[in-house]
């Protein structure tokens, strides 16, 4: 697994491209990371920016970043509606892939102690890399602002972790960064029919886990009440792990409730949109729609469109880029501008560098066949097999959906979405093994191209050739293993199943018994060309079996398919 971290530094200028540019073309530029999002705001003042890439190269780029923001911005000429203490405000680093938390946050502290020392640029270190428990908060450590750094900066207790001196023209220029580790957030604004900033605030102040003050008297002007220890006592929000305040946002002429959602298992976005919403209505404000500030996950659109589909009493188990577009239009992520998940979903961001106009499962139908048709050997017949699996789950998929929503039958929906869910994890993976297979193919072309003039490259050429072998081998026995789920599905919708759709079981699993005999007999011929006895065997007698079972399910799925017809 590759090791991928994220960064997402936001820097004190929303308004000067020519500054903004200047600060990303330094990201744009470095080797190892990927540029995945510019996200200015004019209101704000501010921009975030994400990228990702190797701990080694996001650390590095992050470093030359924040120095060149250091270098162009001035604090002391900076206005904006968000909180902020520095030329580069915050500087995260993110886990997403091979890496933990905490290496996050040992790069962190290394990486504040060097912008502190290299780039003069005082530096905190909060959430997990903070070095004392109150630090965690970011809030704590940018308490005052920028406007007062000249007291923290000589007062113990309140200084930097790393650059602590006092105020000079420097750092006066470039303000204090915060250096930090966390998991993933995700910063969003609800968007109100209202331009009340206070109508917004008691809105974010009813959800967000800090709450509000408890008063005496009148629940607004009143006193707050004080605890033995003289803490004010607060009256918890109703979302764990969020903050939020209320903003007039005079770009978009609204008042918004601006939250960050730190902690996204406790909190999904469509909980907190929900949430929102709810609390709104009891003021007499509605929700409009919902602005992503940055990137998210996959996951956090993917969790929405099926909560939504669910409370509609809809099958979940519908094409991926089907149930986003029920998130988008169930949150209003429209709302303001365009929403292109392209452009907003981390995944798609590094699967486009990665894999644009390389998979065969990007081809047309007809481009996918002329492909096929072409003189050379791949894609061949276990990529085709895959395929056709992929066909057989999908046809299953099919009934199942038609079930769910067939009048009369809304009492069975979640019966038949189940179904629908799993058949779609069949298709995803066949899918995959459509282009995989290509692949194992293209392993063992290149291992045969190994140069072979000396003694030691032909052993290393044939224990390629042999490595390469077993993974060609390998490949269709799971294509099989896949497509033999298929009978499951298939045979539960021609026995229960929309009877109008029978056929369409029928035919899902003539096609899932292709792909598992067609997938069997590229085990056969590339596990001949194994020298290991043993485990090739092994393999085809798994293969075997599979064939045998696949016939005997096809047979009888046909017979309740011809028994309803």
């Amino acid at each position: 697994m590759n090791r991928l971290i994220e960064c997402v530094p936001n820097f004190s200028e929303g308004r000067n491209m020519e500054v903004i540019n200047q600060i990303t073309d330094v990201i744009r530029r470095a080797p190892g990371v990927k540029l995945l999002d510019v996200d200015p705001g004019e209101a704000t003042n501010r921009t975030v920016v994400t990228f990702v890439g190797s701990p080694e190269a996001v650390v590095e780029t992050a470093f030359q970043a924040v120095k060149r923001a250091g270098e162009l911005i001035d604090m002391r000429e900076h206005h904006g509606a968000h909180p902020r203490m520095g030329a580069t405000d915050v500087c995260p680093l993110i886990p997403i892939a091979g890496v933990t938390l905490q290496d996050c946050a040992e790069l962190a502290r290394k990486l504040a102690e060097r912008i502190a020392g290299e780039a003069g640029i005082p530096c905190y270190c909060y959430e997990a890399a903070a070095f004392t428990p109150e630090r965690r908060n970011l809030a704590v450590c940018r308490q005052g602002e920028y406007e007062a750094l000249a007291e923290k900066l000589s007062t113990p207790g309140k200084q930097p972790d790393f650059g602590a001196r006092p105020l000079d023209e420097r750092v006066a220029r470039t303000g204090c960064t915060a250096v930090g580790a966390r998991d993933f957030l995700i910063a969003t604004n609800f968007n109100l029919n209202t331009t009340s900033t206070r109508r917004a605030n008691a809105i974010a102040f009813d959800v967000r886990e800090k709450g509000r003050p408890v008063r005496e008297g009148n629940p607004i002007t009143g006193t707050p009440k004080k605890d033995e220890n003289g803490r004010t006592i607060m009256q918890p929000g109703t979302l764990k792990g969020t903050k939020a305040i209320g903003w007039y946002i005079d770009e978009y002429k609204i008042a918004q409730v601006s939250m960050n959602i730190t902690d996204i298992n406790a909190t999904p976005l469509h909980v907190a949109f929900d949430e929102v919403c709810r609390c709104a209505q009891n003021r007499g404000i509605r929700v409009t729609g919902t602005e992503i500030v940055g990137l998210v996950p996959k996951r956090t659109l993917i969790d929405a469109g099926k909560y939504f589909l669910e409370k509609q009493h809809r099958s979940t188990g519908i094409p991926e880029g089907d149930i986003i577009e029920i998130a988008i239009h169930s949150l209003g992520l429209d709302d303001l501008k365009p929403f292109n998940p392209k452009e907003k979903v981390i995944e798609y961001m590094i699967e486009d560098e990665a894999e644009a106009g390389r998979k065969l499962v990007d081809l047309t139908v007809k481009g996918f066949a002329e492909e096929t048709s072409r003189e050379s050997p791949a894609p061949g017949g276990g990529t085709i097999a895959a395929y056709m699996g992929a066909l057989g789950a999908a046809l299953g998929v099919m009934v199942a959906n038609l079930s769910s929503h067939k009048p009369g039958w809304d009492d069975r929906w979640q019966e038949f979405s189940v179904w629908a869910d799993k058949g779609q994890a069949m298709v995803t993976e066949l899918l995959h093994l459509v282009d995989e297979d290509t692949q194992a193919f293209n392993r063992i072309m290149a291992a045969f191209g190994l140069p072979k003039k000396t003694d030691e490259d032909k052993a290393a050429r044939s224990a390629a050739i042999q490595e390469a072998t077993l993974y060609a081998t390998q490949v269709p026995l799971r294509t099989m293993q896949e497509a033999f789920k298929a009978f499951e599905l298939c045979r539960a919708m021609a026995e229960q199943g929309n009877p109008n759709s029978v056929s369409d079981a029928g035919v899902g699993a003539l096609a899932a018994r292709a792909a598992v005999l067609g997938a069997g007999m590229n085990v056969k011929i590339n596990a001949g060309s194994l020298k290991d006895r043993t485990t090739a065997e092994a393999l085809i007698a798994q293969a075997n079996e599979l064939i045998a079972q696949a016939n005997q399910q096809e047979a009888e799925i046909t017979r309740i398919v011809e028994s309803k017809l």
